[in-house]
């Protein structure tokens, strides 16, 4: 017995991104190959999340930028509840360090704005297959990421954003928001934002507890 045919058991693909002409385009692109079916559009990312926990499609292909929640966000989410789902992120450049992070949150790939149907197709089958798509600048932060010796702070927090993690770090070693904000060039309410970010993904109820569990991870020293 042979795979079954695409036809009879087509790729299901929720696709979430705030322009419009470029979502409903992509989605109008991916529903006409054969063995593709678009299930479902989002505009944000509390959408996305909602249409792929619903429909557990095989692959969304999620912009990285969204207002609410960010496709980073949305991507942890999704790969959390549903490991099953892959997610392939939209991004203008391979070089974005947002991509990075993506990936530590659980995207198996992403696509470049602009690319064309058969890069599209190729990238939502192969993640579909339970591959991983990455150009070569990405592939490359990711085999240093993972080559580059102790990784424990880096590992320990894969649901935080490359900032959230900067912002831990400091709150580990005891700065204050005031002092964070200067040393990291951010307003006070952006820092007051990520460290309620921090504290929500920890799962932790105050600042104590999460330099707690910094410290043992490494963090702050």
């Amino acid at each position: 017995m042979g795979e079954p045919a695409r036809d009879d058991d087509p790729l299901r693909i929720v696709v979430a991104d705030d322009h419009p002409v470029y979502r409903d385009g992509l989605a109008m692109l991916l529903d006409s190959v054969p063995g593709i079916t678009v299930v479902g559009a989002a505009a944000d990312g509390e959408t996305a999340v909602a249409l792929a926990l619903e429909e557990q499609p095989d692959v969304v292909v999620m912009d990285v930028q969204m207002p609410g929640i960010d496709g980073i966000e949305a991507t942890r989410r999704v790969t959390s509840a549903s490991p099953s789902v892959g997610v392939v992120v939209l991004t203008m450049s391979e070089d974005d360090g947002t991509v990075f992070a993506a990936v530590r949150a659980g995207a198996r790939g992403y696509l470049l704005k602009g690319a064309d149907q058969e890069e599209v197709v190729r990238a939502v089958t192969t993640v579909a297959s339970g591959g991983a798509v990455f150009g070569a600048a990405l592939a490359r932060r990711i085999a240093d990421f993972f080559a580059g010796g102790p990784a424990g702070p880096e590992a320990a927090f894969p649901q935080l954003t490359a900032r959230e993690r900067e912002v831990l770090d400091l709150v580990a070693a005891g700065r204050s928001n005031a002092q964070i904000a200067a040393a990291l060039y951010l307003s006070p309410k952006t820092v007051r934002n990520n460290v309620s970010n921090v504290l929500a993904k920890l799962q932790v109820t105050d600042r104590a507890q999460a330099i707690v569990r910094a410290r043992d991870a490494g963090l702050g020293r």
